[in-house]
């Protein structure tokens, strides 16, 4: 069996991006700026608003992943696709960005395979609509213990709560990376999906060995105002914790050590799969041993790369900018 650097166990979504004005937002009835679940009737309609548009695969923990295989390092993803054009696409794509995709598409009338109709206005911030389709059934039964078991870095998504098969597969995959001397954890995601299953995430936090949130995430997890009370309960939970500030410095917090990483003032072109690839640089200084700030460094440098165009993957080559930084 494979020996896996890093997997990720996430919702297989193909994106759909075209870019509008926030009139448009208005009209369609778009909030601006979040993730919200539509129906398959919803994403049909906006489907059909949508110009010119840019279609690849995606998900959130997917996207990390891609940028982790696109970094060097070896990867899988778990995730359920249906055995259509879009599921198709979808696993032929992420295996041209160098990720094995675990799980054959699934043939039969089951949903169709997951896609996320993201509106990029001027500004840069994205609105997603998303319709989860077949991704919301991926449960232990999608789970090859064998692969899970022997990832150095298994890396989990938040969104994927919402469904009780979702957390059971969690729970299978976190225990086995972990009984096979790996390194598992997870995205918080989404505050809206913290509030609605806040007392299993925090089961779970305490179950694994790094978690990813921003401060909104991490403030509704521990229902409180005051971001340094909610990182110090978040240590006293887990392994590693770590905290995205919107424009304003990275915290980390491992055991005694606590870290702040500035991040540089960019205005983003479109800021769909900054986490994601914050995510992927910063798992990699951690895959290949790089001390808390430098990680943190790489996580920055990565997301930056991300918002400076179109689409939720690097287009240059995020190894050259960490080296051009003196990080490797």
């Amino acid at each position: 069996m494979t020996k896996y650097q890093a997997v990720g166990i996430g919702n297989a979504v193909v994106d759909v991006i075209s870019q509008c004005d926030d009139h448009f937002l208005s009209t369609m009835g778009i909030e601006k700026g979040i993730m919200q679940l539509i129906e398959q009737d919803r994403g049909e309609l906006l489907y059909g608003e949508m110009r010119n548009r840019t279609q690849m695969s995606g998900g959130s923990v997917a996207n990390t992943i891609a940028g982790l295989g696109a970094l060097g390092l070896k990867t899988g993803f778990i995730g359920r696709v249906k055995d259509d054009e879009l599921g198709r696409f979808y696993a032929s794509e992420m295996a041209d960005v160098g990720t094995d995709f675990v799980n054959t598409p699934v043939s039969g009338g089951e949903l169709p395979t997951s896609r996320s109709m993201i509106f990029v206005t001027p500004d840069g911030e994205r609105s997603m609509n998303t319709y989860l389709g077949i991704s919301t059934e991926l449960g232990p039964d999608d789970v090859d213990d064998d692969v899970a078991g022997q990832a150095g870095l298994l890396f989990l998504e938040g969104y994927l709560f919402d469904k009780d098969k979702g957390k059971e597969a969690f729970l299978a995959a976190a225990r086995a990376c972990r009984a096979g001397g790996g390194r598992a954890g997870i995205a918080l995601s989404d505050p809206f999906c913290v509030n609605r299953h806040r007392d299993d995430f925090r089961k779970l936090v305490t179950e694994l060995d790094y978690v990813i949130g921003n401060e909104h995430e991490w403030l509704a997890l521990y229902e409180t105002e005051d971001l340094g009370a909610a990182l110090e309960q978040a240590a006293a939970d887990s392994g590693l914790i770590v905290c995205t500030r919107s424009g304003h410095d990275v915290v980390l917090v491992e055991g005694d050590e606590t870290v702040k990483v500035p991040v540089d003032s960019i205005t983003p072109v479109d800021a769909t799969g900054a986490g994601d690839q914050f995510a992927a640089g910063f798992l990699y200084g951690v895959a290949t041993g790089k001390p808390l700030a430098v990680s943190g460094r790489m996580g920055c440098i990565a997301a930056a790369e991300v918002i400076s165009h179109y689409g939720a993957r690097p287009e240059k080559d995020v190894k050259a900018l960490f080296e051009a930084e003196g990080l490797l």
